[in-house]
């Protein structure tokens, strides 16, 4: 059986139920920023929703990310649906268990599409796209906006807000817990550990076989020892005293003289 696809640990449970709670909490108090930023904006209250929607999508992508599980994205949504609803009295109802379900599919659909192995920036931004515009739809077709003159509008700030908090931010958020030391022991900390490793085994590797090298060739950093030096080329006496101007000549007293070779000028240029 595939490494992806066998049966949850325990501590993933527990982690994935965790975050389910935590960002059940964090959606609840996106909820009052809502009414907040509606009230904000007037007569424009109504898109204010698409502006946040991306804080929706947080948990999906992080929890896929950290536990690196075929279906953690869409439990961990539906968990924090939930804590919103039974706990802390969403005024959507159990329709938002749907509305969760959705998000969560549409979040961990780019993660699914690379088996659960690549977790780089553009990923977690289609994560956050896919997520805001499936769950779009849904809420679109029950709150009635097909036909609105609107409708466009609405779907690009729900899309970017998607993009930036349910994808970038998710991505931030996951970094940082990693650098904490918190996820150690979590598919997240060993994946990366399994990237490093062969790295290292190559390093090693070439590293023993050039120190092989280095031992059965040992004159190798001594290349003289084999060449014995040349002998010495002896040099007239009168060219040792001066060597830049060394001429043949004086060193053999039988050379006819060249001066003498040379006629008389008689001062004419012809």
């Amino acid at each position: 059986m595939s490494e992806r696809w066998r049966r949850l640990e325990l501590k993933e449970i527990v982690l994935m139920v965790m975050l389910g709670v935590v960002f059940g909490f964090v959606y609840w108090a996106l909820v009052q920023a809502w009414n907040l930023l509606a009230v904000l904006m007037g007569p424009a209250g109504d898109i204010a929703q698409h502006v946040l929607l991306g804080g929706w999508l947080l948990v999906a992508p992080v929890a896929i990310a950290i536990i690196r599980r075929p279906f953690v994205g869409i439990i961990a949504e539906v968990l924090a649906a939930v804590i919103e609803v039974i706990f802390l009295g969403s005024p959507v109802g159990p329709m938002l268990l749907i509305a969760a379900a959705l998000q969560g599919l549409g979040s961990e659909l780019p993660f699914a599409f690379t088996r659960y192995r690549r977790y780089g920036w553009g990923v977690f931004a289609l994560s956050g796209l896919l997520g805001a515009v499936l769950v779009f739809f849904f809420s679109a077709f029950r709150s009635g906006w097909f036909g609105q003159d609107i409708l466009l509008l609405r779907l690009v700030l729900q899309a970017v807000s998607g993009i930036v908090l349910g994808g970038l931010l998710a991505k931030v958020i996951v970094d940082a817990l990693r650098r904490t030391g918190v996820l150690d022991g979590f598919a997240i900390v060993r994946d990366a550990a399994g990237a490093i490793a062969p790295f290292d085994a190559q390093r090693a590797a070439a590293e023993s076989t050039a120190s092989h090298l280095d031992a059965s060739h040992p004159t190798a950093s001594h290349p003289t020892a084999s060449h014995p030096a040349a002998p010495e080329t002896a040099v007239p006496a009168s060219a040792a005293s001066h060597p830049a101007v060394f001429d043949p000549a004086v060193s053999d007293p039988t050379a006819p003289d060249p001066a003498a070779s040379i006629p008389a000028s008689d001062g004419s240029r012809a």
